[in-house]
């Protein structure tokens, strides 16, 4: 441990490793946060598991074929997220059963893409991410990616939020549902990309659903539980990576488990507050 904090003092591994991993993990956990809640709520949480499976076939493909990974996975799992997004409107196949079509077909092909190409070792860590080999181009992406969804819940804050609780109301007041639905599907998309580099496709969904079902808990308004999302997201964020530094394990596991935590304290504060509200009347 003690080593572990030495290492953790030195300038190089300050400079290089870790301000940008802070800085891109941050912006990527904030991201996933803030969509998530919107996600969560429109039953849609599973499409970060979904599209991760997707990244991650395309990840394995483009290492095969010597191409840039994120300039070809991107693409793809944008046209995913379009997909699933089209058939769900459709009711060609529901939210969950679209989800696990795809996510377990681009899974198949990755493996097998990567097996057959003896690959398996260089793309394995595409399953569990490492966040602390983020480099500079990711973390400018990262940021840039956060300004984006800072930005597009600021400017349509009121859109998001009917269209995330009533499509049917929000289509009766001449809101084109499908264009804000197609921007959350974007970002989305872009977040789980930039995402798998630090979680890997195994956990990237978590950072999607923790944050939001714990503000769920804790906030009854659509507001307070988008800030109480991003605040919580954040304070993991860095309580999950201090930790795994710390006790030299894993990045993104240590980040779920400190998420996991969390919810579980939300869990009892809210079992606890409902308890002396039924009490009390």
């Amino acid at each position: 441990m003690l080593e572990n904090l030495k290492l953790m003092m030195t300038p190089e591994f300050i400079k290089y490793i870790l301000v940008p991993a802070l800085i891109g993990g941050a912006a990527v956990t904030l991201c996933s946060a803030l969509l998530g809640v919107s996600l969560v709520l429109k039953r849609y949480s599973m499409i970060g598991d979904g599209l991760s499976h997707v990244g991650f076939g395309a990840l394995s493909v483009a290492a095969v074929m010597n191409l840039a990974p994120l300039k070809f996975a991107l693409p793809v799992v944008i046209a995913a997220a379009f997909i699933l997004l089209r058939l769900n409107e459709n009711n060609k196949l529901k939210g969950d059963s679209a989800i696990a079509v795809f996510s377990t077909t681009a899974l198949a092909i990755g493996i097998l893409v990567s097996s057959k190409a003896g690959l398996t070792n260089d793309v394995s860590h595409y399953m569990f991410g490492s966040i602390l080999a983020m480099d500079k181009d990711d973390v400018i992406l990262s940021v840039i990616l956060s300004v984006i969804v800072l930005a597009a819940f600021l400017l349509f804050y009121n859109k998001i939020f009917a269209v995330t609780f009533d499509e049917n109301f929000s289509r009766a007041t001449g809101t084109n549902v499908s264009l804000y639905n197609m921007l959350i599907a974007l970002l989305t998309a872009v977040t789980v990309v930039l995402g798998m580099m630090m979680m890997g496709a195994l956990l990237i969904s978590s950072l999607i659903i923790f944050p939001a079902i714990t503000s769920m808990r804790l906030c009854k308004s659509f507001k307070g539980v988008i800030i109480s999302s991003g605040v919580i997201s954040i304070i993991c964020f860095f309580t999950g990576i201090f930790i795994s530094l710390l006790l030299d394990s894993a990045p993104g596991a240590s980040i779920v488990v400190v998420n996991a935590v969390v919810y579980a304290i939300s869990s009892a504060i809210g079992a606890f507050k409902n308890r002396i509200h039924c009490s009390t009347n």
